[in-house]
């Protein structure tokens, strides 16, 4: 419907259709180019639900309701008022009869948008946007049949007064509307504000309501002239957005605060020592004899986190001098990250530590910590090699499950042990562990790690078995550790990694 005006607001000349043209065709691009984002985004998350996946979804919904309503709003001011469009009734002496009339959207404040969809199989241009006029002088009341239909009125039925829209507001937004209508009809100002209605069918829209105040030759308010657009679904998808936004800063806070926690279990877990450390010790565990000449361990360990720092998972390593002389030697690794990985590393590798100070071989030991995963609350897949080493004798005794075997390095060149039979821990109840021996020689190197150096555990092997010719040359074992990680440090790892090297001191005789 034309717009009321009165003497001081002049008619606007149209826009040139050229111009017009080449927005349309610009919104157009940007709406492909949206499309394209969205399948882009679908394909590459496969189909995962997390929360910033749904953010980003989010997103995208409401990036398509905005260049849907801009690409509406543009086809309006192309194609001009439909040729059926209801006439207004001008108000008395306030519109100039010689005035062309105006496109129905003229009137509305600078700033004021139009919402909905592309005109494709959903409507004609103005489904979604009508006007209304409030005559004070005579108590009509005119509106379109778009907002009728917006309303979900029959447009026969004509328009609400003044006094009958609050009926059809939430009674919180209420106030709004009164606020409205007092500054348009009172004091003259512009309207620019939204409201919801609950339709006769039980329907809640939102609508924005944009209007001026038309004015009679005497200055006074002589009408309230106002578009109405219904905004429901641009809000819907601003709704969405900032809840799965709110969700996923929530999900990435409880992340931050697991992150650290896990840190801080395994920070308290793993041996506290940095740098070389040799067993036994030259104190000795208590009750222990003199260790053979020349054939103590020189040991050192390194953690190679997770690509992703938010990945803590766990892996650990572990050396730890033992009654009669002898040295504790652990690698493993739990499946799964974060806090509950880390708490079931510590019980783990407790469980570790205290079979093997008594005194339990590690086939056994291995048996154990099987039975006790399967009696665990939370259930795990562990891999783990385990082994004893006896410094009067220099032979190392050794288990594993499911995990890569310990890499002997000795004059130039490397191999791995061969592997006595073990399944993961926690795979299947009743697993048997086999345990085999290696007689060590001075100068000898052990390498264990936990398998997950790199993306690939059988490249990861033969890439240190590479570097057999540096390890073996290396003065200890903490040079040997440097080595290793200037190798592996920059590789991409979905998980963390642990390696342990432990070098046996003295000279052959």
């Amino acid at each position: 419907m034309p717009s009321p005006r009165s003497a001081d607001h002049p008619a606007v000349s149209p826009p040139q259709r050229e111009t017009v043209d080449a927005l349309i065709s610009q919104t157009q691009r940007l709406r492909g180019g949206l499309d394209a984002v969205r399948r882009d985004t679908a394909a590459d998350l496969g189909g995962t639900d997390d929360a910033q996946v749904r953010w980003q979804r989010a997103l995208c919904e409401l990036a398509v309701h905005q260049l849907d309503d801009l690409g509406r709003h543009l086809g309006e001011l192309r194609e001009g008022l439909p040729a059926d469009a209801p006439e207004t009734v001008e108000p008395p002496e306030t519109v100039d009869p010689a005035e062309p009339e105006a496109d129905a959207t003229a009137g509305a404040p600078a700033g004021s948008e139009t919402d909905g969809h592309p005109p494709t199989g959903r409507g004609s241009l103005l489904s979604r946007v009508g006007s209304a006029e409030w005559n004070l002088l005579t108590d009509e009341v005119t509106w379109s049949d778009e907002l009728c239909r917006i309303f979900g009125r029959d447009p026969e039925d004509g328009g609400l007064t003044l006094d009958e829209l609050p009926s059809w507001v939430f009674s919180e937004d209420q106030p709004i509307l009164t606020a409205m209508v007092t500054d348009c009809l009172v004091d003259g100002k512009p309207i620019d504000a939204e409201f919801r209605i609950v339709r006769a069918d039980e329907v809640v829209r939102t609508i924005h309501m944009a209007g001026e105040p038309v004015l009679d030759t005497d200055g006074s308010t002589a009408s309230m002239w106002a578009v109405l657009r219904d905004v429901s679904e641009l809000r819907r998808s601003e709704r969405a957005v900032r809840e799965s936004r709110d969700t996923l800063r929530h999900q990435r806070r409880i992340a931050r605060t697991e992150r650290r926690l896990a840190v801080e279990v395994q920070e308290a877990v793993l041996p506290p020592w940095r740098g070389s450390l040799r067993l036994p010790a030259r104190d000795g565990f208590p009750g222990a004899g003199p260790a053979a000449d020349g054939a103590a361990l020189d040991l050192a360990a390194h953690y190679l986190p997770s690509e992703s720092s938010a990945q803590i998972g766990g892996d650990w390593y572990d050396a730890l001098e033992l009654p009669e002389g002898h040295t504790l030697l652990s690698v493993g690794g739990l499946t799964g990250h974060g806090v509950t990985a880390t708490c079931g590393m510590a019980m783990l590798l407790g469980a570790v530590r205290g079979m093997a100070v008594a005194g339990i071989e590690p086939g056994a030991l291995m048996g154990r910590l099987n039975q006790l995963l399967a009696v665990s609350s939370q259930p795990a897949l562990v891999g783990a090699v385990c082994g004893r080493y006896d410094p009067r004798t220099r032979t190392l005794v050794w288990a594993q499950a499911g995990h890569p075997a310990p890499l002997l390095f000795r004059d130039g060149t490397g191999r791995p042990l061969r592997s006595p039979d073990g399944v993961l821990l926690g795979a299947t109840t009743g697993a048997a562990y086999t345990q085999y021996e290696e007689r060590l020689e001075p100068g000898d190197l052990l390498v264990l790690h936990t398998g997950r150096l790199a993306r690939d555990t059988e490249g990861a092997t033969e890439r240190l078995l590479a570097l057999a010719p540096r390890l073996t040359a290396a003065h200890g074992a903490q040079e040997c550790v440097r080595t290793v990680a200037e190798a592996f440090g920059d590789e991409p790892r979905g998980h963390d990694a642990c390696v342990l090297i432990a070098k046996v001191t003295g000279a052959r005789a």
